[in-house]
């Protein structure tokens, strides 16, 4: 069985800056040297360095439409895995010990489909297994 994760890279203030100004010395290097030496080939070096620059800014210092700091800005990934390999913090959390409270296993199983760490077969298969235990 197949699961899939979001993952979703952040970059620090503390990055945004960094990459700003690294970027920044780019962008001058390409208006006094490589433009001036190279000519195309300058002006597409230039372009690129100051849209580097502007994307570490705009991570370091940008703003959401409601005022607060872009924190989510980032690339998302998604990750796919055998659900037998790896990741066992995001796995499901066992049922409660208690395999007489049927209700209460049925209520948390719902919460775990709910919350989407169990997929839609998994719910059905071990509700299936509950209801049978009884």
């Amino acid at each position: 069985m197949k699961r899939h994760y979001r993952v979703t890279r952040r970059p620090s203030k503390a990055g945004g800056i960094f990459g700003t100004l690294f970027c920044g010395v780019f962008v001058l290097i390409g208006l006094f040297v490589v433009i001036p030496a190279f000519g195309l080939f300058g002006v597409l070096w230039t372009a690129l360095a100051l849209g580097m620059t502007v994307y570490n800014a705009y991570a370091a210092f940008g703003k959401n439409k409601d005022g607060s700091y872009n924190e989510y800005m980032g690339t998302e990934i998604d990750i796919e895995h055998d659900s037998g390999f790896g990741f066992a913090a995001a796995q499901p959390q066992a049922m409660p010990a208690s395999s007489g409270d049927a209700q209460a296993r049925l209520q948390q199983l719902e919460r775990l489909r709910e919350s989407g760490l169990i997929t839609e077969a998994e719910y059905e298969d071990k509700r299936a297994e509950i209801i049978r235990a009884l």
